[in-house]
């Protein structure tokens, strides 16, 4: 099967995002990771596009965001482009084919070549995963919505602090027009 106008977006999965020793660590992170492989797994079965947007900045913290400056003072700085904590989880890595956008803010549309890119490729369903769900999940979400996408948030691939917020960012969503589905859904809708 050739599925040409769907794209999985990969959203932050990033040691910083993902290690309990992080100022920035999203909780629920690790335990959805299995149901993230076989997202990918299932997307690259059927020939989908794979975009992985990672969050990087400067050493010097000149281009983070206002809400996080702070932060990144008294931490000594975080996904710092050629740190280790910038880096994605090796097993759901880039690999031949996948794309990658870095991005200083929430939205992965925001200052980025993502709609750019999505256009060329043809995309015409955005599939988000990563994390966390109320904050990049949910800002790419309204933009892609805004463009035009038909949006789908794989609940079972995305994370939150608690199951608590990851529910109640999935319901808005689903209000708001976003397609929720779990990734086993996602694969029937590959016809896998």
């Amino acid at each position: 099967m050739n599925i040409t106008d769907v794209a999985v977006l990969v959203i932050d999965m990033q040691q910083d995002f993902l290690s309990p020793a992080s100022p920035l660590f999203v909780a629920g992170g690790p335990a959805m990771v299995p149901n993230l492989q076989r997202a990918l797994k299932a997307a690259r079965s059927a020939n989908a596009s794979i975009i992985h947007a990672t969050r990087r900045h400067r050493a010097t913290g000149i281009d983070v965001d206002q809400s996080r400056r702070a932060l990144f003072a008294e931490t000594g700085g975080f996904l710092v482009a050629g740190t280790p904590g910038a880096e994605e989880l090796p097993q759901l890595a880039p690999t031949s084919g996948d794309f990658t956008v870095v991005k200083t803010r929430w939205s992965a549309f925001f200052a980025t070549d993502l709609d750019a890119l999505l256009r060329r490729l043809g995309t015409h369903r955005l599939i988000l995963t990563g994390v966390q769900t109320p904050n990049c999940i949910r800002a790419t979400a309204n933009d892609a919505l805004s463009l035009d996408y038909a949006t789908t948030v794989l609940s079972d691939a995305t994370a939150s602090q608690t199951d608590e917020i990851q529910l109640s960012n999935l319901r808005d969503l689903a209000a708001m027009g976003v397609e929720i589905m779990t990734v086993s859904q996602f694969e029937l809708s590959l016809g896998l």
